[in-house]
């Protein structure tokens, strides 16, 4: 498969996902097994790779500038936005909260093409978000993955109540409550120690029901973190 500067362009990759689909209906498994030659080989060629580490360097001093009121906007500017609709190679990628409190690009202060963003409420783990996991890693290079939740985040307060909810809602509810059980009366600020447990039990689920993620994590190409983000001051800390 032809890729621009690592980048899997639109036209071939619906020709490699036909391929893939024919070859589904023989063995609805062999895509996504890391054995085999499919998406979790395919490696870009990413001209400026960083590791995990420097990643998460660029992602706190970000927030430090966006903290301190010292935003840079280079990363935002016309020529940045031609030079990235050739080719991405988003540093990092972020599963966050949907909260509208919380748009990653901003409390980073990155710019186009440096993040792979995947927010859905409560920042739950479900097939589609590790399957945009698996693409930003194996396809778009990225070597850090944070999971990004926030300090008051309402999912985790609908979780706590354990009440009926409407519609599909409470299928997201469902994805928090394992959470839940980790901290149970651990502290009098329960609602903030599950919060804590959720970015933490989401960040393990990622790896765990990944074998594409846990190869790539085994061979030190790959690291996953949690972080917790304060709607009162715009800090976020890294959970260990």
């Amino acid at each position: 498969m032809s890729r621009i500067n690592g980048f899997v362009g639109r036209r071939n990759f619906l020709k490699f996902a036909s391929v893939v689909g024919v070859a589904a209906t023989a063995s609805a498994d062999s895509f996504w097994n890391p054995e085999q030659t499919a998406v979790a080989d395919i490696h870009p060629v990413n001209p400026n790779p960083i590791s995990p580490n420097e990643a998460i360097r660029r992602l706190l001093d970000g927030n430090q500038r966006f903290i301190d009121q010292k935003c840079q906007c280079l990363s935002q500017s016309l020529e940045r936005l031609l030079l990235v609709a050739k080719a991405q190679y988003p540093f990092a990628a972020i599963l966050g909260c949907a909260d509208s409190r919380v748009p990653a690009e901003i409390v980073f202060d990155q710019g186009l093409g440096d993040l792979f963003v995947v927010r859905v409420a409560g920042n739950v783990v479900s097939d589609t978000v590790i399957g945009s996991l698996e693409y930003s890693t194996t396809v778009l290079g990225s070597r850090l993955i944070v999971v990004l939740g926030h300090k008051r985040c309402g999912a985790v307060a609908e979780a706590i109540k354990n009440e009926p909810l409407p519609g599909r809602i409470g299928l997201i509810i469902e994805g928090i409550k394992p959470s839940i059980e980790r901290v149970k009366f651990r502290t009098a600020d329960n609602m903030q120690d599950v919060v804590i447990a959720n970015i933490q039990y989401q960040a393990e689920k990622l790896q765990e029901s990944s074998t594409i993620l846990a190869k790539l994590i085994g061979e030190g190409k790959l690291k996953i973190v949690g972080a917790c983000y304060d709607v009162d001051t715009g800090k976020v800390n890294i959970i260990t």
